[in-house]
């Protein structure tokens, strides 16, 4: 459900914003944004940034922008153990940033899309400014 922005909070508004028609265009262009954010979108792309917001896990990301591996790989390239790899693994695929792939008792995993890709390259920019 979207939030609305109630009476009371758009004359606190007012204190600083005094000139009538700038207020009113103001007060207008803000309603409409607010009406316009998406709930359940905004808790999707928290999940999604959170996902990211751990070492290992970006780590996780970086090293399957290579290709598809499975946790046996991962677990000799991040030195921990399977279980912690496993953790990390299941909050990146909850997120939906990989997908997993099973091959008998083996699991292998692989970026969701290019997407992600795209997300860690305008990091890097943003890093670069």
């Amino acid at each position: 459900m979207n939030r609305k922005i109630c009476k009371v909070e758009i004359e606190r508004l007012r204190r600083f914003i005094p000139e009538r028609d700038h207020f009113e265009t103001r007060t207008q262009k803000l309603i409409s944004l607010v009406d316009r954010l998406d709930e359940e979108a905004l808790s999707s792309e928290v999940k999604i940034f959170k996902a990211f917001a751990d070492i290992n896990r970006l780590k996780i990301v970086k090293l399957l922008k290579e290709g598809e591996l499975c946790v046996c790989e991962l677990t000799v390239a991040l030195d921990n153990s399977q279980s912690t790899v496993s953790h990390h693994l299941s909050i990146l695929k909850n997120a939906g940033v990989i997908k997993e792939r099973k091959e008998g008792k083996w699991s292998y995993f692989r970026l969701s899309d290019g997407a992600v890709i795209g997300l860690l390259n305008q990091a890097k920019l943003l890093m670069e400014e």
